[in-house]
C-alpha cells in the first residue's frame, strides 16, 4: 500500500482530506506545525509528523510515495508569510519530493494562478506565489497534478463539480468539501499525472469529470 504525506493537514481542506484517507483506511502521514490541531483525530491510526514549514522538514518524506501540498499562509497573515509558506515551503516540498522519488505530487493552488495579472485583487501576492510554486513543480520532473479551485466556501459539499471555467466570478465558488473529494479522487488515479484542473461547483460527479 502506498503512503501519502499531507502537508497542511490541519487546514480546512487538509483536514477534510486527512479524515477521508483515514475513513478509507489509506496509509497517511499528516504534517502539521502543531499536532494539537489534530486532537480530534488522535484516536485513529493516523501518523502525525510535527514540523515547521519555515525550517527543514525533509524527514517527513521518508517512506512516502505521494504528496498532497495544501498548506497556506491564511487570509489573516501578511505578504511575508505568503512568500514563506505558499511559495518557499512549496518549493522546498518539491525539492524533497524529487529526492524521495515521489510518484505523485498534488498541489492545491488557486484559480488565477495561471495569470496573476489578469485579476485585479488584493490577493495578487498570493496568486503570484501560487503561480511560481506551480511553475516550479511543473519544471521539476516530479509527477504532478495541480488543482486550482475557485473561491472557497464552507457550504456542504455535494460532490458535483465542473472543470469548465464559468463566465462570471460569482459562479466560480466551490465548497472546500468538494475540493477535498476531488483531491482524494485524483490521488487514486494512476493515469492522470502532469495535468492541471480548475475546479468549480457544477453538475458533474467528481469521478466522471476528472478524467
Amino acid at each position: 500500500m502506498s503512503k501519502t504525506l499531507i502537508i497542511g493537514a490541519s487546514g480546512q481542506i487538509g483536514k477534510l482530506i486527512t479524515k477521508t484517507l483515514i475513513e478509507t483506511q489509506e496509509d497517511a502521514r499528516a504534517l502539521v506545525r502543531d499536532k494539537s490541531k489534530l486532537d480530534d483525530l488522535k484516536d485513529s491510526e493516523l501518523e502525525i509528523f510535527e514540523a515547521d514549514l519555515e525550517k527543514d522538514f525533509s524527514r517527513a518524506f521518508d517512506g512516502i510515495d505521494n504528496v498532497i501540498f495544501v498548506a497556506g499562509s491564511g487570509a489573516s497573515t501578511g505578504p511575508d508569510k505568503t512568500l514563506l509558506i505558499d511559495l518557499w515551503a512549496a518549493k522546498k516540498s518539491v525539492d524533497y519530493a524529487q529526492k524521495a522519488n515521489i510518484k505523485k505530487f498534488i498541489m492545491v493552488s488557486s484559480i488565477g494562478a495561471d495569470d496573476p495579472d489578469a485579476i485585479e485583487s488584493d490577493i495578487k501576492p498570493y496568486l503570484v506565489a501560487k503561480h511560481l510554486a506551480d511553475q516550479y513543480l511543473m519544471a521539476s520532473g516530479v509527477p504532478y497534478i495541480i488543482v486550482r479551485p475557485g473561491p472557497l466556501t464552507n457550504d456542504a459539499g455535494e460532490g458535483k463539480i465542473t472543470i469548465k471555467r464559468p463566465s462570471s466570478r460569482e459562479e466560480m465558488a466551490i465548497p472546500r468539501a468538494d475540493v477535498a473529494k476531488s483531491v482524494v479522487f485524483l490521488l487514486s488515479k494512476e493515469d492522470l499525472n502532469d495535468k492541471i484542473f480548475e475546479l468549480f461547483s457544477g453538475t458533474y460527479d467528481v469521478d466522471n469529470v476528472l478524467v
